[in-house]
């Protein structure tokens, strides 16, 4: 993998990962060979020596080196002392290349220290409030019926036949209509009456449901969130003497 110079210093404890993505360690020193391209990095592992990983064939992306071994093979690579300056050797690189099983080369190789290169830098970095909403379950609507009990108080017109006595005299020109009779005699009128009568009857009246609405509001929402500050420590540098 070529790489630019700003690229070079920025591998200094960057992430290594296997082919898997799984984490193996960080960079820890960086080799380069007599063009001054890197060749081979140091990988720090924690309680171990430091593994060395060829970096030609790895691959940068997002701030990690992706290397195309499983864990166990970088782990096991032949390694470095910490903060090791001396350079690599031809026996050393012979055993790193028989490991890695890639073809040899014969030229030593010189660590490539960062601060050779690289001016002091420093990431800051701070927290930022995300904020959301979750929607859940607040409260529970629901219909009830029940029967009540009312008292209905209206009118109604009724009728009743009452009686009469009508009288028709019998005159010269209907007299020869009518049959006399003497004796008693007596007839019936039947009289009749309504009343009130109440029938009870179930109809339906009203259609009820329930339906919910969404109601926007502004809530306030409180949070603490940590940034990090870089101050510049920078002694005071002796004046000449004019």
């Amino acid at each position: 993998m070529r790489l630019t110079e700003q690229q070079i210093r920025s591998l200094y404890g960057q992430d290594v990962q296997d082919r898997s993505g799984a984490k193996i360690g960080s960079v820890g020193q960086v080799w380069a060979d007599a063009a001054g391209e890197p060749t081979w990095v140091s990988v720090r592992i924690p309680g171990r020596h430091q593994s060395m990983a060829p970096l030609h064939t790895a691959r940068w992306q997002d701030g990690r080196v992706r290397m195309p071994y499983d864990t166990s093979t970088v782990r096991s690579a032949p390694g470095v002392e910490s903060d090791t300056d001396q350079p690599l050797g031809v026996d050393q690189l012979t055993q790193l290349y028989r490991h890695y099983q890639l073809p040899a080369r014969g030229a030593a190789l010189q660590p490539s220290p960062p601060q050779a290169t690289a001016a002091p830098e420093m990431i800051r970095s701070e927290e930022r409030l995300r904020v959301g909403t979750q929607r859940e379950p607040v409260a529970t609507a629901r219909l009830r019926k029940r029967v009540v009990t009312e008292n209905v108080h209206t009118s109604i017109p009724v009728q009743h036949d009452e009686v009469t006595v009508e009288r028709e005299p019998i005159t010269a020109a209907n007299r020869d209509d009518v049959r006399p009779q003497l004796g008693e005699d007596e007839r019936e009128l039947v009289l009749h009456a309504e009343h009130p009568v109440a029938v009870k009857e179930r109809v339906p009246v009203e259609r009820v449901r329930l339906a919910s609405h969404e109601v926007v509001e502004q809530r306030p929402v409180h949070g603490q969130v940590q940034r990090e500050l870089v101050d510049a420590d920078v002694s005071e540098q002796p004046r000449h003497a004019d």
